[in-house]
């Protein structure tokens, strides 16, 4: 049986829990976690198809011992959690971006044209 998976980057998580919440980040920022969440998200995908297809080739085997069977199957639950959270902070950080670049927009456009007076 191969090692389990690297874990998620806590950092990552914690932080892309902070900005969904609500906190303020830059647009750097932002751009930097959805760049590392999608990798987040992609290396969770591949490791569970791997975990997946392991699965299938330990049930085809009726020599292979139930605990290995079952070791397999909280490995694959563990990864579907992992990217089911995944997949929900991604979706929260792509909603907590419109939501901070339609605030910008809007008070850049009440700041008026810095090319003159306010626009109307």
């Amino acid at each position: 049986m191969s090692p389990p998976p690297e874990k998620l980057d806590l950092d990552l998580v914690a932080r892309l829990r902070q900005v969904v919440a609500g906190e303020v980040a830059t647009e750097a920022e932002l751009r930097v976690l959805d760049d590392e969440a999608g990798g987040w998200l992609r290396a969770t995908d591949a490791h569970l198809r791997a975990a997946e297809e392991r699965l299938t080739h330990l049930n085809s085997d009726p020599a292979t011992p139930l605990a290995q069977i079952a070791a397999e199957v909280r490995r694959v639950e563990a990864l579907a959690r992992e990217r089911t959270e995944a997949r929900r902070l991604i979706d929260g950080l792509e909603r907590r971006t419109r939501e901070l670049r339609t605030a910008w927009l809007k008070h850049h456009a009440d700041a008026g044209s810095p090319f003159g007076g306010p626009t109307r």
